[in-house]
């Protein structure tokens, strides 16, 4: 099994991108797992201009199955004084499987600052925390991630997620490369109301980057909620902190519910 960051030291150049496999062991059903082609699109765009500012935000879009051999190529927008546009396509042999539009930013100084983003009550630390059952996950969260409830049943509400969530292997890898990479990683949010069987698919997936450092220990804490579920769709906020709690990610996710 290949981590990601091995994965991208054997990609193979092409103009405007590169070429790797994606193995078994990354799927989530039959395409590969949806933070993983976000990570892999994020690496592409990184690679469209010499010092890039960070990620300011992404919208990404899973478009159909990707698994096998893909190609990643990234394509320069605009790039201005502080902000710079690149958009990213992923293709397999079924054709073009996920897209994705960055903006990175630098930072400027700005006479405003909120943080309205603070960590749950009733938190569980990660060592204290009971180990997500792996028996029926995905191939990509039992063979990549270690997953554990962060908060009490009495805690949560009706459509309601809350795990910690950490790679099994992330040497050298990019720490915003990372924070995107584990950020998909709970199941959707109305998973539990509908049941195993409803066939359920992510379809767009918007970021906005807050602060991507991980802490030291690796664990990251994700909430998924939704406040809305109706004529097959589902509408879902993402929410990622460090383990130091800082927020990392604020994030909306658009749901195909078949059933």
């Amino acid at each position: 099994m290949l981590s990601l960051g091995e994965m991208l030291a054997r990609a193979e150049p092409l103009e405007n991108g590169f070429v790797l496999e994606i193995d078994q062991d990354w799927l989530q059903g039959r395409t590969a797992y949806g933070g993983l082609t976000s990570a892999i699109a994020l690496a592409a765009a990184q690679g469209a201009a010499v010092g890039l500012p960070p990620l300011r935000s992404g919208q990404l879009s899973m478009v159909g199955p990707l698994a096998g051999r893909i190609e990643a190529r990234a394509r320069m927008l605009r790039q201005g004084r502080n902000a710079t546009w690149v958009s990213v396509e992923l293709s397999g042999l079924e054709g073009v499987g996920f897209t994705a539009a960055f903006v990175f930013m630098r930072q400027i100084e700005s006479a405003l600052s909120l943080d309205h983003y603070p960590l749950p009550g009733g938190l569980i630390a990660p060592g204290e925390a009971r180990s997500v059952p792996m028996e029926n996950a995905p191939a990509f969260l039992r063979n990549h991630f270690e997953a554990r409830f962060a908060l009490p049943k009495s805690a949560l509400g009706e459509a309601d997620l809350a795990w910690w969530i950490r790679l099994r292997n992330r040497e050298g890898l990019d720490p915003q490369l990372e924070c995107l990479l584990c950020g998909d990683a709970l199941p959707v949010a109305v998973l539990p109301l509908v049941g195993l069987k409803v066939p359920i698919s992510s379809m767009q997936w918007h970021v906005n980057m807050l602060d991507p450092r991980p802490g030291a220990d690796g664990w990251w804490l994700i909430r998924s909620t939704s406040g809305y579920a109706a004529h097959g769709g589902a509408s879902e906020h993402i929410m990622q902190w460090n383990s130091e709690g800082v927020p990392a990610i604020a994030g909306m996710q658009s749901v195909a519910v078949f059933g």
